[in-house]
């Protein structure tokens, strides 16, 4: 089965003008790791954000400037949006000075999702490794709010330490669930870090399962030094790239198709992706 990320139709949910920002809230703020933390939005005007799991926002704020950040909840959990953002330049590092009750501007959202229709009935594997734990939160949460349409569920994450491991709560509730398998791997761990589980790069975690390539799809998001591995082990269990999808990461400036600033060969990955099955990228230089 072809699992397909969205039709060309479809790829912009929003409403109104793209390009005009509209004011979200900040519910609430909470430190996940020193450099990361997960941030609750509400919209001013009460409506939903109407966002799917896989999908971005341009956020902004006044004075600073504007910046693509994945979603990080899914619209099952209620009108609210989550973002977990690592502090990495001058627009992150403004958000992280927020405080609950704090005003943003968001535009979208924006871009191709998971597409949940298309998966179920199907097994699951969802892989991310580092931030890329962010937007597949999203569509972990969906899969758990409608847990009947799909089949077995087995979700892998890396990170580099155990310092830098994200949702730990999270991650100990998906470990402890009879819904869902949940395996966490640190590439290492400091001399004097309490760790008690597995060590090692996430192919590990690869290499012992046991796949039903026929009724498997696999999600891979993560950075992109760790796509080739992975996909590597996956094509080795004998998964098809019809059946593996993955999110790619590009600066997309716009949003919106227009200063081709995310270009991968001839597609956009702000609007043809940025989840793409990994047929659709595979030949194009530089994708992978």
């Amino acid at each position: 089965m072809n699992i397909s990320a969205v039709s060309k139709t479809d790829k912009h949910e929003c409403k109104g003008n793209l390009y005009q920002p509209f004011f979200c809230k900040v519910e609430s703020v909470k430190d996940l790791t020193a450099t990361e933390k997960l941030f609750r939005f509400v919209r001013e005007d009460g409506k939903a954000f109407g966002h799917r799991p896989g999908q971005f926002m341009q956020v902004s704020i006044t004075g600073i400037g504007e910046a693509p950040i994945s979603v990080s909840s899914s619209p099952t959990r209620g009108d609210y949006l989550e973002m977990g953002v690592r502090r990495t330049g001058t627009l992150t590092d403004a958000m992280h000075k927020l405080k609950s009750g704090d005003v943003i501007g968001m535009r979208g959202a924006f871009g191709t999702f998971f597409d949940t229709d298309a998966m179920k009935g199907r097994d699951l594997l969802l892989i991310s490794g580092g931030c890329g734990l962010a937007p597949m939160r999203a569509l972990i949460q969906f899969v758990e709010d409608t847990r009947e349409n799909f089949g077995n569920v087995t979700i892998l994450y890396g990170a580099k330490s155990p310092d830098d491991v994200l949702y730990k709560d999270e991650l100990a509730n998906w470990q402890n669930s009879k819904k869902v398998e949940c395996q966490v791997t640190v590439d290492s761990v400091p001399e004097g870090t309490c760790w008690d589980t597995n060590v090692g790069l996430i192919t590990k975690l690869i290499l012992p399962l046991e796949i039903d390539t026929a009724k498997t799809t696999a999600v891979i998001v993560g950075p992109p030094i760790m796509y080739k591995f992975v996909i590597h082990e996956l094509h080795a269990k004998g998964l098809s790239d019809k059946n593996i999808v993955v999110s790619l990461e590009r600066y997309m400036k716009c949003g919106v198709g227009k200063c081709g600033h995310c270009t991968i060969d001839n597609l956009y990955c702000c609007i043809d992706g940025p989840v793409f099955t990994l047929d659709q990228v595979a030949s194009l230089k530089g994708a992978i």
